[in-house]
């Protein structure tokens, strides 16, 4: 075991109430450490010691170092008034309390700095709280949201969760702003206890509830790049010149009479991936991954090169994308379209028949799509509905389908992790309003595709990593503990355990056991949620989740700018340069790739932001004016100090059941187990109940939905010893069907070309 797994296991260890401090000879005897590992021990202790996370108290023992008197760390503000410091140095007592008295008007995003101090035990457990003193930074100081007329005044009330009071604004009129308009203000005053907010408005949206305002809104509220710079765009079309593209033929590998195919949604504009499959006389198979080649068109430093760095990716928000190249580019040369030429890197990887990887090159090649399928038009030809398709098109499908289970068992066996988690696709009208939510497409045409693509993306970074370059890995660390927090308590109650070092397997085994289960939603989303996000970094750690050693992104270097970075390590790696000593100096070094990683991080974390935000004000919307006092299944996500979470399946949006109106009861909640329980009846609402709710209310400028319980059809009964500590009333809801009124529309399924790739 490393010194990073036996550090996590000491602090869970010492974290232990009625844990007396030991000296580290002590620890290790009451730990069962092995004399073979106390080496890896106590590297451990130091490491932890060094951290600050633990502690060297008198006689040399072991102990929980107490968070500093003064610590600084980023701000999470609570709709309530209190709010939480995730501390820039952790602790091993975790993110630290602040009373809604001691924020100091901090908001959500601030960094800050506060003062430390203890607030007595718990189980055991020492707790601290703060007091803000100073913010360090402010996190945001612009934000959108309606503009209302309230007696004299003007206020705008901001959307989202940083900030839950209103701004006060002066005479809008200089900006020919209306009530009810959607606006941007740059705020002037911060709110403190004193005093409200003031700001100014600085843009003018339009009407609140317009498809087109809500996007403008986002942009604005998320600082999402709009119109490229007039450089850049000449410089786009300067590349997409045909003598440029045909010079550059004569020096490929030439793919033209191969077959090749791409499978995208039915929506997409640009075609960035295709695939080729080739039967070899020895038995083995070769997978050929074709990926427009971007770099060839985006040199690096120049002024596409840069605006695409700044940007990080493209931007898929419902029905509209921000994309990280120009138009010409992207839906142009470097689109690979049915029947054009187009400049391709290929990755071909030769496979024996079980699935093993025997070989693998790369290549530049030009290529020709023999044909553009969606993925239910591929899917449909597998099931033998073939129309006038080709016979070679038909038998390339039919090698991709058995290569890609091939592939996919041979994954799964390695310990690769296969999250059930539903999805849904928003169904617009020709004006851009959601008038739907539909389940979305689950044809096997996904994962088949999707196989291909984390093939290429590992079979190029162990080429890379071959050659002990640096390069800009697809990080996914192996989680910490998965036994620890919610994941285990959540296990506990639905009757599932993970061990203590539960590897991949275990894991696996859990997932297959819940599947198709009414606890598969809630035990997939805790397992994700027990899991590090997955980041940029030179770091060769591995990626967890796909049990893959060596990974990058290869597969999408249009909508990614890391792996436009990759592309260029390809041309060094076939040019030879990656041999010499000065060809590896002129690659980028590991600081500007962490620096690289970070930057590309942070872009990807607020295009996702952005676009969950604007998916759930649409959803909201179309709940709101469609179907208020309507009924539907859900299934229990969460529970709080305030109420039950509830997500309901159809729209795949959560609602909270306040415990007003819970049934008449007094509510006990145990988020620990995650459960809340009644105390005159011993009834149960536990995380993975399935309900039946009725939507009461929609706020879409905080982004929530009141929902009331109808029928619980798994409530448990169950005799309680003792008093609970605290306890909140509810009230009996009435069984009222909701009628909800339909609009018969002109409809079109829109789904984003978002692309594949993990």
């Amino acid at each position: 075991m490393s010194s990073k797994k036996f550090a996590d296991r000491i602090l869970k260890y010492i974290s232990q109430g009625g844990y007396q401090p030991q000296a580290a000879a002590e620890l290790a005897l009451a730990m069962d450490i092995g004399e073979e590992e106390l080496g890896d021990f106590h590297s451990a202790c130091k490491a932890l010691m060094r951290t600050g996370r633990a502690a060297l108290g008198s006689s040399d023992v072991m102990m929980l170092a107490e968070p500093p008197a003064v610590v600084v760390g980023s701000f999470r503000a609570n709709p309530r008034g209190f709010g939480f410091i995730i501390p820039d140095t952790p602790n091993a007592h975790g993110d630290i309390y602040i009373a809604r008295e001691k924020t100091g008007g901090a908001l959500t995003g601030d960094r800050v700095r506060a003062r430390v101090s203890r607030r007595g035990k718990r189980q055991g457990r020492m707790l601290f709280d703060g007091r803000i003193v100073a913010i360090v930074e402010r996190g945001q100081s612009q934000f959108v949201g309606e503009l209302k007329h309230q007696g004299k005044r003007w206020l705008v009330m901001p959307d989202g969760n940083v900030l839950h009071i209103p701004i006060t604004v002066g005479d809008p009129s200089a900006k020919g702003a209306k009530a009810g308009d959607q606006v941007a203000v740059e705020m002037t005053e911060y709110p403190t206890p004193q005093r409200a907010a003031r700001g100014v408005i600085v843009k003018v949206l339009g009407p609140r509830g317009n498809p087109e305002v809500d996007i403008l809104s986002v942009i604005e509220q998320y600082q999402l790049p709009k119109d490229f710079p007039a450089q850049v765009l000449r410089e786009a079309r300067q590349a997409v010149r045909h003598d440029h593209v045909d010079s550059a033929i004569e020096d490929r590998e030439d793919l033209r009479k191969l077959t090749v195919i791409t499978i995208d949604p039915p929506d997409a504009r640009d075609f960035d991936d295709a695939i080729s499959v080739t039967r070899n006389k020895n038995g083995t198979i070769e997978l050929g991954v074709h990926i427009a080649d971007v770099s060839h068109f985006v040199p690096s430093g120049s002024a596409i090169d840069v605006e695409a760095h700044k940007r990080g990716n493209s931007t898929y928000l419902p029905n509209y994308v921000i994309p990280m190249l120009p138009e010409v580019l992207s839906n142009g040369v470097c689109s690979l379209q049915p029947r054009e030429v187009r400049l391709a890197k290929s990755a071909f990887i030769t496979y024996s028949p079980r699935g093993i990887v025997k070989k693998t090159r790369v290549a530049n090649t030009v290529i020709r799509s023999t044909k553009r399928l969606t993925y239910v038009q591929a899917q449909k030809i597998l099931d033998g509905q073939l129309g006038k398709t080709s016979d070679k098109v038909v038998t390339l499908l039919k090698d991709m389908e058995s290569l890609a289970r091939t592939i996919r068992h041979r994954r799964l066996q390695h310990g690769m992790l296969v999250l059930d988690l539903p999805d849904s696709e928003l169904v617009h009208d020709d004006d851009g309003h959601v008038i739907d939510v539909v389940p979305a497409d689950t044809s096997y045409t996904h994962t088949m595709i999707e196989m291909f693509m984390v093939e290429a993306n590992e079979a190029v970074a162990r080429l890379l990593h071959d050659t002990s370059v640096a390069y800009l890995r697809r990080v996914h660390e192996e989680p910490r503990d998965l036994s620890e927090g919610g994941l285990q308590r959540l296990l506990r109650v639905l009757g599932h355990e993970l061990s203590d070092d539960a590897d991949r397997s275990e894991v696996q085994a859990l997932l297959d056991k819940v599947r198709g289960q009414s606890e598969s939603f809630p035990v997939n989303l805790a397992v994700l949620r027990s899991m590090q996000a997955a980041e940029y970094a030179p770091r060769a750690v591995g990626h967890y989740a796909l049990a893959s050693e060596n990974y990058c992104h290869f597969t999408s270097p249009i909508r990614r700018y890391p792996d436009l970075t990759i592309h260029r390590l390809i041309d060094a790696l076939l040019e030879g340069k990656l041999k010499t000593k000065k060809g590896r100096e002129s690659t980028p070094s590991m600081q500007d790739l962490i620096t690289l990683g970070s930057h590309c991080g942070d872009r990807e974390r607020k295009a996702e932001a952005a676009e969950r935000d604007v998916r759930l004000v649409r959803v909201l919307r179309l709940i709101e004016t469609t179907y208020l006092g309507d009924e539907f299944d859900g299934v229990v996500t969460g529970v709080a100090n305030v109420g039950v979470f509830v997500q309901l399946d159809k729209f795949l949006v959560d609602g909270l059941i306040l415990f007003d109106n819970l049934p008449d009861d007094w509510w006990h909640v145990d988020a620990r187990r995650g459960v809340v329980i009644g105390e005159r009846s011993g009834r149960e609402i536990r995380i993975g109940d399935k309900l039946l709710v009725r939507i009461a209310s929609v706020h879409l400028p905080t982004r929530r939905m009141d929902i009331t319980l109808v029928d619980v059809p798994q409530l448990r009964n169950k005799k309680r010893k003792r008093k609970p500590a605290s306890s909140s009333s509810g009230k009996t809801t009435q069984n009222r069907k909701g009628k909800g009124k339909k609009k018969r529309v002109k409809a079109q399924r829109h789904v984003i070309n978002k692309k594949k790739g993990r």
